[in-house]
């Protein structure tokens, strides 16, 4: 095993950590989020992803974002993570769809059933159809309702979908719209109690174009963020994820213990 992991298999062992190299992730945004996920589950030792982002590195980003420095802004996010987690690991295995998400997606994304979905997507419509195309698969998902307009990372929590108490649009949007699509429960979420906070609201009409050529128009409210809330929700949603993997892992009496939560 290589000794970049040691410190993990003195906590939990040889035999998970065989397990965690065998586990496909696959990653819908690698922003202020999905890049501290990306990022954490390469460490653990997970060895297969597919990343799916159509974006660049924008000066707006370094506050928050993982890969954002002066010397990446410009530079597709897909290609800064694929480099990173080389460099963590050179035998990680890595699908890049830089493009951005729609349901037509689904047949070139999915071309194998994955172990876990993160969905870090900041758009609605995406984040429903992922959401939805996940649960009627019997995938895995883990979404976040987002990290933007708080400051105070100790009020995120993970709960059900059932046990949500929206207090920002954009949450009551979400699960306005799931509700619509009989989705009401079993579904894992990163959430803020803390109140959401924005000093001036910027509404910006942005046209995404995919790499077909199709060209969609997604009205966005650009929100306030803080460095280390999404670092924070990011890192909730990786440890979300092993530990799901690791209480599995442990049901089947290969060992005892447990990651705290």
């Amino acid at each position: 095993m290589d000794e970049a992991f040691s410190r993990n298999i003195l906590y939990w062992g040889e035999d998970f950590q065989n397990i965690l190299s065998l586990k496909n992730i696959f990653v819908f945004g690698l922003g202020g989020v999905g890049g501290y996920v990306v990022d954490a589950l390469a460490r653990c030792g997970i060895e297969k992803f597919t990343l799916v982002d159509y974006d660049i590195v924008s000066k707006s980003n370094i506050n928050r974002q993982i890969i954002a420095l002066n010397s990446t802004v410009g530079c597709k996010k897909t290609e800064l993570f694929k480099n990173r987690l080389f460099d963590i690991n050179k035998n990680i295995e890595i699908k890049i769809i830089d493009d951005f998400y729609t349901e037509e997606k689904n047949k070139e994304i999915f071309t194998e059933k994955p172990d876990f979905v993160v969905d870090a997507i900041d758009t609605l419509k995406s984040k429903i159809k992922l959401i939805k195309y996940s649960k009627n698969n019997n995938i895995n998902i883990i979404t976040s309702f987002g990290a933007g307009n708080r400051a105070d990372c100790t009020k995120l929590r993970i709960s059900d979908l059932s046990e949500i108490k929206p207090n920002d649009s954009f949450s009551k949007n979400v699960l306005s719209k799931l509700k619509k699509e009989n989705i009401l429960d079993d579904l894992p979420v990163v959430w803020s109690e803390e109140k959401a906070k924005n000093l001036r609201k910027i509404r910006t009409v942005e046209n995404i174009v995919d790499k077909k050529g199709n060209t969609t128009e997604y009205i966005k409210f650009t929100p306030a963020s803080t460095p280390i809330v999404p670092a924070v929700a990011g890192y909730m949603m990786a440890n979300y994820v092993l530990n799901y993997f690791y209480i599995n892992f442990l049901n089947h009496g290969l060992c005892d213990g447990k990651i705290g939560k």
